[in-house]
């Protein structure tokens, strides 16, 4: 497992809203999203869509689901399966937790 890092408080991202964590700072050679989803739960995905170059944390999250803003391609939170076409590959997921009020990525460590 790779070593957290605090990206800040629970209160930090609304529900239905997303940040992002850039390469630089999370330590892997991609962007990380970290979304709030509808079901109040934190999930973080890979930022870039499986099917075309477009920023997921700029999509539209519905349940646990988001949608990239670009072709409609959708991918669940949780597991980070393409859930429709365009999409066919699943995007990678990441390990976040909530530890005192304060959010707690494990980049590289798959969600479970």
């Amino acid at each position: 497992m790779s070593e957290a890092i605090n990206i800040g408080s629970v209160d930090s991202i609304e529900e239905g809203e997303a940040i992002v964590i850039p390469s630089e700072d999370n330590g892997t050679k991609d962007d990380i999203a970290v979304f709030h989803a509808e079901d109040g739960n934190f999930y973080a995905i890979n930022d870039e869509c499986t099917h075309e170059t477009a920023s997921l944390a700029d999509g539209w999250i519905e349940g646990v689901e988001v949608e990239c803003p670009v072709h409609a391609a959708k991918f669940c939170l949780k597991s980070g399966a393409a859930l429709c076409l365009p999409a066919t590959v699943a995007a990678r997921t990441h390990k976040i937790e909530v530890k005192d009020g304060e959010l707690l990525l494990y980049p590289d460590t798959p969600a479970v």
